[in-house]
Order: C-alpha cells, then sequence, then structure tokens
C-alpha cells in the first residue's frame, strides 16, 4: 500500500518520499495513455512474520504460474498493439500499458490499486503539502480475474473514480453501483450463471445433488444464488460444503469425505481454479463413486483439469468460443532475449523449458535450442479462446471510452486533460457500445454487466482416448422461458452412458400413492403412502371433484357414470312392458263391456262407474311409463302428481261402485228410499268431489315445493344417481296419505257388503281388490324408504302396477269369464235368482 513519509516532509519540505519502492510491472510499454492490468498469474504469496520493530517486507508472489493467465495479459498486449495500429479507433493515439501479478491476493490487488492512482515515482515534489495530485497515473483498468480481489480493488478504485474492466470477476455483488460505480465486466453475472445452472438441473430431472463452493466471495455468492433458484425449481440440496486452498488440510479432507458418503450422483461445483485442483487431486487419492459434475464456468473449460478422468461427462457453462485473428502468432514471437525484458516473461521461458536464463545455480543454461512453438500448454493453446476474448473486448471498450473523451470523429488531440470521471461518464451512458474486429457485439446494461451468454461444454473423450471440451448446447438468458436453452448435438454422460443419469432422493410415487416427507429431511425425500379413496396422486393426493371419481391407476379424475332407470335397462323394459300389458288389457276389458253394455251383467255393476274405471285404470298403467327415463323438471312434476290423480279417480270409481252395492241392498227393504241419494248424478259428483281434493294437493304441492331432477352423489361413491327429488316431503306423503285413506274407506265399504245375498256380489271381488291394493301399498312405503338408486323408481313403478293389475283382475276378470265364457250366466234371470252362485 502506498504510505507517505513523515520523515520524509521535515527533511525537504518541498518533497515527500514513499516509505517503500512502488512494484514494478510485469509488463509495460509507454503510450500517450496508459491502462492497468491486473491478472492472477499466481496463487499465493510468502511474506515474513511481522515483528513490528522494522518496516515488514512487501509480499511476493510465489507457487508455480498459471500459464493460462499469463495468456490472458499477453492478449491484452496484443490487443493494445492492434488498437494501436488502427486507423479508426485513437488516430495517431499511442496506449500504453501496466500490467501487475496480484497473486490472487486482496492486499497485494489493492497496492496495486493504489499504486495504479499514484504512479511509479517514490518522491512527490510540492510546495506546501505532502498531497497526491488529482491526476490518476492510469486512464482505466483491466482485471482481476478472482471476484475476491476484484472486490477489494474496486472498492479502492471507486473513490478516485476510476474505471475498472473486469474479464472473468462475475460474482453478482459487483453489479451494486452504490457499492462499485465505477466497475464494469465483459464476463455476464453470476445471478445469470446461478439461474442456468438451476435451470439445466431441473431440464435432466436431478431433484437430489451436492454442492461445493469455494469460500470466497466467488463461490459464496454465486452458491447462494443457485441454492436460491434450485429451491424455486424444487431441487434438494444433500450437502454444500466450501473450502478455500489457504484453510488447513483437514478441511480438504472432510470435504472429500462428505462428496464420498453422499448418496447424491450429481455435483454443482461453484468453484475457482485452485480449489478445484486441490479438490481434485484429494479425490483421486481413494476410490469415488461415478459422480455427474457440473461446473461453473471458472473452471469447466481450463486445460489443465482434463487429466482427471473421474470427470468425463463433466458439463457446465462457458463462454463462447472464439477466434482472435493474429493472437497466436503474437504469443509465439518471443525469444529468449525479449524473455529477459520482463520478470514473468523471463519465469514463463525458465518454467517451461526447465532452464535458467540467468544462470541460476543448479539449473542447466537455456541456450538456442528452445523453440516455443513445440510447448504444448495453455500459454500456447489458442483452439478455446474464451476469456481471452473477454479481455480482447474489456481492452476494446476502454479504448473506445478514451475515443470518446479525446476524439472527435477522427480527429483525436491527445493534449487534452482528462480525468478518469471523464471516461467513466461515457461508460455509464452506455456510449461504449461497438463490434470488435472480430465479430463479437460490446455493450454494458445500467449495472455494468453485459448480456448473458453461454456455451453448454461437455467433457468427451476423443478417438486417442484423451478427454476434450465439446459444445453441446447453448444458453441465452434473453429468450423466453422454455427457449433458454438449445441443444446442438448429444451429451457424453458420466461413465460414457447416453442416457441421463438419475439423481434422486426418492423414486416417484407410482399412480395411487402420496409423499409424505421422512422428518428430518429435505422435501425430496419421501415415503409413498397410498391416496385415500376417490382421490388421485397429482403434487399430493388430491380429492376428485363430486362428479368425478379416480381411474384404476388413480392418476386422473374421470366423470362418475350416471344411473338412472332408462327405457334401454332390462329392468325398465321389464316394467314398461308389464305397464303396456296392463293398458292393453285395460282397452281389451272396456271394448268388451261397450260390446256387451246392454247384457244384464254389465248394466247390474253400474257401467258408467265401470267405464270411468276402466279409463283410470289405463291412466294408471301408462302413467308408469313416466318414471321411466331420464328425470327432468317436466317428468319430475308429472310422474308424482299423475300418479297422485289417476290413483284418486280409481279409487273414487271404486268407491262409488262399493256404495252403489250397499245402497242397492238398502233400497231392498221395506220403506227403504235410499237410492235417490245415491243415484247416478251424486255418483259423477262424489267422484269429481274426490279427484278434486288430490288435484288441490298436487296444485300445492307444485306450487309452493314442486319435485325436481337431483344429482345423488351421497348414495354411492363410484356413481351419480339422477332422480327426482321430493320438493316437499309433506306434499308426497300427503298425496299417498289421501290415496290410502280412500283406499282403506273402499276396503272398509266392500267388506260390510261382502256377505250380502246377491247372486253375482261385486263387494266381495272389491274387498279383494282393495285388501291386495293396500298390502301393496304398505309394503310399499319400507320398500320405497330402504331401496337404493333407481331401484326406488323400480319400486314405485310396481307398486303402481300391481294395486292395477289387482284392481282389474279382482273386479274386471269375473265378469269378462262371464261374458265370454258363461254367457247362460249373463241373463237378468240368473242375476236375480236366489239360488246361491256357483264358484266362478
Amino acid at each position: 500500500m502506498t504510505v507517505f513519509s513523515p520523515a520524509g516532509c521535515k527533511a525537504n519540505p518541498v518533497s515527500c518520499r514513499l516509505w517503500t519502492e512502488p512494484r514494478l510491472p510485469g509488463l509495460s510499454m509507454n503510450g500517450d495513455f496508459i491502462i492497468g492490468g491486473i491478472f492472477t498469474i499466481h496463487y499465493y504469496t510468502n511474506s515474513e512474520q511481522n515483528t513490528y520493530t522494522r518496516l515488514p517486507p512487501q509480499p511476493q508472489c510465489s507457487g508455480s504460474m498459471d500459464f493460462r493467465q499469463l495468456r490472458f495479459a499477453r492478449g491484452m498486449e496484443f490487443t493494445i498493439h492492434e488498437i494501436n495500429n488502427r486507423t479508426d479507433i485513437l488516430p495517431g493515439i499511442t496506449l500504453g500499458y501496466e500490467i501487475h501479478d496480484s497473486c490472487s491476493d486482496v492486499q497485494m490487488a489493492i497496492k496495486v490499486g493504489f499504486q495504479f492512482a499514484n504512479g511509479l515515482d517514490s518522491i512527490f515534489n510540492e510546495v506546501n503539502s505532502c498531497s497526491v495530485s488529482s491526476a490518476a497515473h492510469v486512464t482505466a483498468i483491466l482485471g482481476d480475474s478472482p471476484s475476491t480481489p476484484t472486490i477489494g480493488m474496486a472498492g479502492t478504485l471507486g473513490l478516485f473514480g476510476i474505471p475498472q474492466v473486469s474479464h472473468l470477476a462475475s460474482c453478482a455483488c459487483l453489479s451494486d453501483k452504490r457499492q462499485f460505480p465505477t466497475f464494469f465486466r465483459t464476463v455476464p453475472s453470476d445471478h445469470h450463471q446461478a439461474a442456468a445452472l438451476a435451470k439445466m438441473v431441473k431440464l435432466f430431472g436431478w431433484t437430489w445433488i451436492g454442492a461445493v463452493r469455494s469460500d470466497s466471495d466467488y463461490g459464496n455468492y454465486g452458491m447462494a444464488a443457485f441454492l436460491k433458484a434450485a429451491q424455486e425449481e424444487g431441487i434438494c440440496v444433500e450437502y454444500s460444503e466450501a473450502y478455500y486452498r489457504t484453510q488447513p488440510r483437514s478441511k480438504l479432507e472432510r470435504v472429500a469425505d462428505v462428496i464420498r458418503r453422499s448418496t447424491s450422483r450429481v455435483i454443482v461445483a461453484f468453484v475457482n481454479i485452485a480449489e478445484m485442483r486441490f479438490l481434485l487431486e484429494e479425490l483421486a487419492r481413494q476410490p469415488l463413486p461415478p459422480l455427474q459434475w457440473i461446473g461453473s464456468e471458472a473452471w469447466i473449460t481450463h486445460p489443465e483439469f482434463l487429466r482427471f478422468n473421474t470427470c468425463a461427462g463433466a458439463i457446465g457453462f462457458g463462454i463462447p468460443r472464439s477466434v482472435i485473428p493474429g493472437l497466436r502468432e503474437f504469443l509465439l514471437d518471443l525469444s529468449p532475449e525479449q524473455a529477459l525484458k520482463s520478470p514473468l516473461l523471463t519465469e514463463f521461458w525458465e518454467s517451461a523449458f526447465s532452464c535458467s536464463l540467468k544462470g541460476r545455480m543448479g539449473v542447466h543454461n537455456c541456450d538456442d535450442n528452445e523453440d516455443i512453438r513445440t510447448l504444448q500448454n495453455p500459454y500456447t493453446d489458442t483452439s478455446q479462446l474464451r476469456v481471452t476474448n473477454l479481455v480482447y473486448e474489456a481492452t476494446y471498450a476502454i479504448a473506445h471510452a478514451i475515443h470518446a473523451v479525446i476524439c472527435n470523429n477522427t480527429q483525436c488531440n491527445k493534449t487534452i486533460k482528462f480525468t478518469p470521471w471523464q471516461v467513466y461518464h461515457y461508460f455509464i451512458l452506455k456510449t461504449v457500445k461497438f463490434i470488435t474486429k472480430n465479430g463479437y457485439q460490446v455493450n454494458f446494461d445500467s449495472n455494468g454487466d453485459p448480456s448473458a451468454l453461454y456455451e453448454l461444454i461437455n467433457w468427451q473423450f476423443k478417438e486417442d482416448g484423451a478427454l476434450d471440451f465439446v459444445t453441446v448446447g447453448y444458453y441465452d438468458s434473453s429468450k423466453p422461458r422454455g427457449q433458454v436453452f438449445r441443444m446442438s448435438s448429444a451429451i457424453s454422460w458420466v461413465g460414457g452412458q447416453t442416457e441421463v443419469p438419475v439423481s434422486v432422493c426418492s423414486e416417484s410415487c407410482p399412480p395411487g400413492t402420496r409423499k409424505a416427507v421422512q422428518k428430518g429431511r429435505p422435501v425430496c425425500c419421501y415415503d409413498c403412502i397410498p391416496c385415500a379413496e376417490g382421490e388421485i396422486n397429482s403434487l399430493d393426493c388430491m380429492r376428485c371433484p363430486p362428479e368425478f371419481w379416480p381411474n384404476t391407476k388413480q392418476d386422473n379424475c374421470l366423470p362418475k357414470p350416471v344411473e338412472f332407470l332408462s327405457w334401454d335397462d332390462t329392468l325398465g323394459i321389464i316394467l314398461t312392458v308389464f305397464s303396456i300389458t296392463g293398458t292393453f288389457v285395460s282397452v281389451c276389458v272396456a271394448v268388451v263391456f261397450y260390446k256387451y253394455r246392454t247384457s244384464p251383467i254389465v248394466r247390474a255393476n253400474n257401467s258408467e262407474l265401470s267405464f270411468l274405471l276402466l279409463f283410470s285404470l289405463t291412466l294408471c298403467f301408462l302413467c308408469s311409463l313416466t318414471f321411466i327415463g331420464r328425470p327432468s323438471e317436466w317428468s319430475c312434476m308429472l310422474r308424482h302428481t299423475a300418479f297422485g290423480i289417476t290413483f284418486v279417480l280409481c279409487i273414487s270409481c271404486v268407491l262409488g261402485k262399493t256404495i252403489v252395492v250397499l245402497m242397492a241392498f238398502r233400497a231392498t227393504l221395506p220403506g227403504s228410499n235410499v237410492m235417490k241419494w245415491f243415484g247416478p248424478p251424486q255418483q259423477r259428483l262424489s267422484v269429481l268431489i274426490f279427484t278434486l281434493i288430490q288435484v288441490l294437493i298436487c296444485v300445492l304441492w307444485l306450487k309452493l315445493s314442486p319435485p325436481f331432477p337431483f344429482k345423488n352423489l351421497k348414495l354411492y361413491k363410484q356413481k351419480i344417481i339422477l332422480e327426482c327429488d321430493l320438493g316437499s316431503a309433506i306434499g308426497f306423503w300427503a298425496v299417498l296419505g289421501y290415496i290410502g285413506f280412500l283406499a282403506l274407506l273402499c276396503f272398509v265399504l266392500a267388506f260390510l257388503a261382502r256377505k250380502l245375498p246377491d247372486n253375482f256380489n261385486e263387494a266381495k271381488f272389491i274387498t279383494f281388490s282393495m285388501l291386495i291394493f293396500c298390502a301393496v301399498w304398505i309394503t310399499f312405503i319400507p320398500a320405497y324408504v330402504s331401496s337404493p338408486g333407481k331401484l326406488t323408481v323400480a319400486v314405485e313403478i310396481f307398486a303402481i302396477l300391481a294395486s292395477s293389475f289387482a284392481l282389474i283382475i279382482c273386479i274386471f276378470a269375473p265378469k269378462c269369464f262371464i261374458i265370454v265364457f258363461r254367457p247362460d250366466q249373463n241373463t237378468k234371470k240368473y242375476i236375480l235368482s236366489k239360488v246361491p252362485s256357483k264358484a266362478l
């Protein structure tokens, strides 16, 4: 960190000196405007214990060099050289650069950030103060790669208003413009990647996964966003472990043991390169069950991990692959003499060829036999230019912003004094929007982020047995939901499978069962419990609507069958035949009576009431047909009222005939004049009055609460009984009660007249008919109440037909038998004879 020396100010009141010398850049070039660059070329720092008795030594990068990160740094070099050679961007202006190694260390990144703001001079000449000039040393900064050092650096640079464009720091937290106002990036935010990973896991049907992350801002923020998106997608996480490369080895071993013991077969790794290297090396120490790795863009395209065959079949999101013309030639245009000019290039040369350019002890010196074109390492590998293209885009974005500040069309003024705030101003106004030389469009949203476009990368074996990155699809967040994925080729899964591996805590419940979550476990772990009767299994057991019932598999609700006494039903056909037969018999008897209407037996039995009785019996037989068929409003009202009125008419006629018999006997007594009170007019009037009373009862019933069609859903669970609701039960039982009253009265009178001394005693037959009639309707009541479904209607029809047949057989059958088969008895003399009648 840049610190001023008070002692230096006292010694020389017009100059201030830093305590330490500034850190020299690893790669640099002068120019009219300097662009800072910072990359994670090493992953460790070594520093001595601070004794607080002397100035602490400055931390130095250590560990092996990441050749891929060096390619990124040199990609920035290449891009600046390409811009300097163009005439349409910053014509006549030379861009310079200072590229540093952050060692993936926050302290180092902040130190470099202050140095970018202050410059490389260790002495500051000011007249009256030891303050730093307000003008920043660099115009803008490109980098860093990891999110954690980038966060520390962005917080510092924001105070100076220096724009920072990162090529790989994808932490979603960096989109907060209140905290990081001058930060921009060409890599999509992890907010998009986390959502994309959750959608991909859901797409392949995995609901039981493991998760591992770097214990850093990148891993923690990214995994938090993923877990939130996964929960929304209904995905359960068996474990979520974190590790950072500087933590004790015991922590790494514990994480590896958790992965080995897990039951999930899919693992999502939001891990940085360094942590991923340690994790895979630890997992390789002991046999590992086959795991389907899901990788974040930080490691899924890193060529170093292709040596781990246990990751074969891994899939993840990578930055789209690109081609940068001329970059490979630039990278390979490196000689030992050029390498000696830069400490980074010197280390690269010596590490790549295992020799020494500076004559170190114990290492042979490099000679002219080293050929960089023969190297096979990430530095020279330009077949998968992904992040390098983001460096390319970021460098061009800075150049376009500077161009907007100092240039007017094709004229640029290098003498214009401007601050980094002005460069930032053109970023924030979205003026920086262009297409790179290799055809990629670059622009930033209000958060400083680009749109999210990923390639779906799959690790597949080549013909020679080596692993390679294969693009199998694309993800575009700008597409509508359901179209964000576009698959282009087949995926090779873990173990070389062609079918998607299964990773669920519990298998799907079979039809007719529901999920019961296991106590203390995630919702994806459950037992299957049979659904109750009348329920189907959807997400849970769900009761079917009242008019529906589950199918045999209990996975779908089907409409319940509707049951009623229909015309094509066997029972309906039988009852219809009996009804029509009864009607036919009634008509035949009427024809016989009409043909022999002048005969003594017809005349003696009150032919007028007999014809009216036959007519009412015909109606009784026919009204039973109204009970058959699908109930409707009119049929429900007609069937009960027609039945009540026709039966009252019928019983009224029988009652009239009974009274006539009694009155006729009384008229034979000396001095009796009874018949004049019950002649034909009185008979008609009595029938009319009895019938009108029933009509009045029916009218009141229909007016107050008439019968109506009703779907009975309670009688049977699996079917609907379509029947006629009585509306008013009082009305129904009033109709039946009135019929019963007349029938009982008729029976009593007929019973009293059963032993009258007539040769043909009609009262005896009326007594039998009323006895049967009353017996039928007395047994009807319990049968009607207890009969289920359509049998209720059948019982009512049976009662109507049985009572009607009883009347017509008992009253008219003997007469028709005498008329047709015993004409010798159909004489006035025989009827008036006092001789006891023979059995008929």
